[in-house]
């Protein structure tokens, strides 16, 4: 797989795990399943003649799994990061599951360069929001950042 290729299947793993990680939030669909669900109808598949991207699965597994695994250690990191009065239930559900990947990969996965982690999160909030929305993530990831990684 070319560099090019390997990126673009891990942007790709980056929405669906951002897509995965709001369904089990909205339904509690269990893990084993949702994963199950991805794998078999949404990962590289076509939807409503929406073709969805080929994802590196192994990548999309471990954004969702290790969330799921390390939920209360990631949102307590997102939690402090968030403005005084500001709380995870306050945040659009969509923004608070872009943000729970991207904290995700950055205290779990050192082999991801910040500054690829925090631009890759911030494309995926300019697929559901608007600039401003893009530079909550971008300053949230960036205080996560400073506070997870040396």
């Amino acid at each position: 797989m070319t560099n090019t290729n390997r990126s673009q299947a891990r942007s790709a793993a980056r929405l669906a795990a951002v897509q995965a990680l709001y369904q089990r939030h909205m339904e509690s669909t269990p893990l084993a399943r949702l994963l199950d669900e991805f794998h078999m109808h949404r990962l590289g598949r076509e939807i409503d003649e929406a073709r969805y991207a080929a994802a590196e699965v192994d990548f999309f597994d471990d954004i969702v799994a290790g969330y799921d695994a390390r939920a209360d250690e990631i949102d307590a990191v997102l939690q402090s990061k968030l403005a005084e009065g500001w709380t995870l239930a306050r945040l659009d559900k969509t923004m608070l599951q872009i943000l729970r990947a991207g904290a995700y990969e950055l205290i779990a996965r050192p082999d991801v360069p910040v500054g690829t982690a925090i631009s890759e999160y911030v494309d995926v909030a300019h697929a559901f929001f608007d600039e401003r929305e893009a530079k909550f993530v971008n300053g949230v990831l960036d205080a996560v950042a400073k506070a997870v990684r040396k």
